[in-house]
């Protein structure tokens, strides 16, 4: 594995594990709002959710380097899009441009996440 490689899967990892912690936080700090719906709680469980099972998938493709994690990454991911893309419906893209913004931001993070567990995959033991 060369020196570019090398950066690219810890970047990725590095960057992965922050999201992630993010998606926690978030969940964390809504659930113990008093002011937040019932709604908001329930989506903010969803990004928890994903948060710690994205360090848990990533974590085991670091370790053992399966291939099942990719799978586990794609479904948890796709889910989580999903709850995202109904949760934006919902409010009816009242923000427009920044509804669409946020779909594509999240879809970014969520592919870089999926890209980061199947770097950690292919990875050479050393």
């Amino acid at each position: 594995m060369n020196t570019q490689e090398k950066l690219l899967l810890y970047g990725f990892a590095i960057f992965s594990v922050i999201t992630s912690f993010l998606f926690v936080f978030y969940a964390v700090t809504v659930n113990f709002s008093s002011d937040a719906s019932q709604w908001l709680k329930t989506f903010s469980y969803v990004a928890g959710g994903y948060g710690l099972f994205n360090i848990y998938i990533l974590s085991w493709a670091w370790r053992s380097q399966v291939v099942w994690t990719i799978k586990a990454n794609t479904v948890i991911a796709a889910c989580f899009f999903g709850v995202f893309i109904m949760d934006t419906i919902r409010e009816g893209f009242s923000g427009g441009m920044t509804a669409i913004g946020s779909v594509l931001g999240l879809a970014v993070i969520l592919w870089i996440n999926w890209f980061a567990v199947k770097k950690s995959c292919q990875r050479e033991s050393s």
